[in-house]
């Protein structure tokens, strides 16, 4: 059994993958951009150092990105999933105890020399990957918090053992899992740090936070209460929602983005061997000009029978944007959410089902998705989802699909 819990955290993760296959941005400002090249979403250790927090609006930056020669680029998701899959196959050659937590983030459990392999492991996936990550290293997952925050400014690694100094300098604020409102209730209890908050008596902390403080408590003391979530909890609903690159008014174009919606969440569905039970579309204005006439609306859809074929929730989908459909709006986001997820394998059907037709439709989904994974997402794929898609997000400043698309592999010359 690992007697230590290891918290694995990639250093500005969305900046690390811009560098992997572009060495001239090391050591150079650098930020990401949101859906639309909105707003900032991550910064390399140089933008921070300008001061530029994030969430900053873009716009607003137009002076210090030219003063500083700071390099801007939208987000490429695809390219981070990816290298975020590599890494964590990378963790799990040191230990099968890995719980991915995000797509920059992991626990593991760990015995033995512990520093020393921390130390192994940080330079492995280095090596690997190209992608820097710190590790701390504690009893339990909240100190390996703590542990990972004290690797980040220092070597990169560190072991918490003796927690008790950290701790008194630590604000009880900068806790995993303290947000700002228990913040304030601790404040005004007197506990301001994370030691005065280790030190609280159990029964104090179950009156003020219940049970969900006892367990912080205790895992402040180093004793375990978060256990390491090493088989992920089955999906519950399928959400894919995008802002548009551009208002549109137009039902058509409405009608290509929700068709390509809920495609895309079929596919996702499919991948996780579900089918949904419910469908949602939901379409809104945009909230942030009120001067506009605004408006926002969504239609809930029972399935007769739980289906994840696209054709399906596709039709499905469509139907129901017509309903919500309003015409003299100017709609800035759409977005399709499936719900009553269940596998797909034990899915009940009823005295009409057309099994065979079921059957075929599953091939052909199969072929679908098979053809999409070998040559590229949106090879294979419905008409009503639109050819030339000029609604899409803004993403001019996107680095290619280096380690996904046969067409956008680097050239070493």
């Amino acid at each position: 059994m690992p007697s230590w819990i290891a918290l694995v955290d990639a250093n500005n993760f969305y900046v690390s993958c811009e560098r992997v296959f572009d060495p001239r941005l090391r050591d150079k400002p650098v930020v990401v951009l949101s859906n639309n090249d909105g707003c900032v979403v991550a910064r390399s250790n140089e933008v921070k150092a300008l001061g530029i927090p994030m969430g900053a609006p873009v716009f607003k930056l137009r002076s210090q990105i030219r003063d500083h020669s700071i390099q801007v680029y939208s987000s490429n998701y695809t390219l981070y999933s990816d290298l975020s899959r590599r890494v964590m196959q990378t963790l799990e050659q040191f230990t099968p105890d890995v719980e991915v937590y995000s797509i920059d983030e992991a626990f593991l459990g760990l015995s033995g020399d512990v520093a020393a392999i921390a130390e192994q492991l940080r330079q492995t996936v280095q090596q690997w990957n190209g992608i820097p990550v710190s590790v701390g290293v504690a009893p339990t997952k909240t100190l390996a918090k703590v542990a990972n925050h004290i690797a980040k400014k220092s070597t990169g690694v560190c072991v918490l053992d003796a927690p008790s100094m950290v701790l008194a300098d630590l604000p009880v604020g900068e806790i995993w899992g303290i947000g700002h409102r228990l913040s304030d209730r601790l404040h005004l209890q007197g506990v301001e740090t994370a030691l005065q908050l280790r030190d609280v008596e159990l029964s104090w902390i179950r009156q003020q936070i219940g049970i969900v403080g006892v367990r912080l408590v205790q895992e402040l003391r180093g004793i375990p209460c978060l256990p390491l979530e090493l088989c992920p909890a089955p999906r519950k609903s399928c959400c894919v929602s995008r802002s548009f690159g551009r208002p549109m008014m137009a039902i058509a174009e409405l009608r290509e983005a929700v068709a390509t919606y809920a495609a895309r969440a079929a596919a996702k569905v499919r991948r996780d061997e579900l089918k949904a039970g419910v469908v949602t579309v939901f379409i809104t204005t945009n909230r942030f000009k009120p001067d506009e006439p605004q408006y926002s609306n969504s239609a809930v859809v029972q399935l007769p029978q739980p289906a994840n074929d696209t054709f399906t929730l596709v039709q499905t989908a469509l139907r129901a944007v017509e309903g919500l459909y309003q015409p003299g709006y100017q709609y800035k986001k759409a977005g399709v959410l499936l719900m009553e997820l269940s596998p797909a394998s034990i899915v009940q059907t009823d005295l009409f089902s057309n099994v065979a037709q079921q059957e075929k439709r599953g091939a052909l989904m199969r072929t679908v998705d098979s053809l999409n994974r070998q040559f590229g997402a949106g090879t294979v794929f419905c008409a009503s989802e639109g050819i030339r898609k000029e609604w899409q997000m803004r993403l001019g400043l996107k680095s290619p699909g280096f380690t996904t698309r046969w067409g956008e592999l680097p050239v070493v010359e």
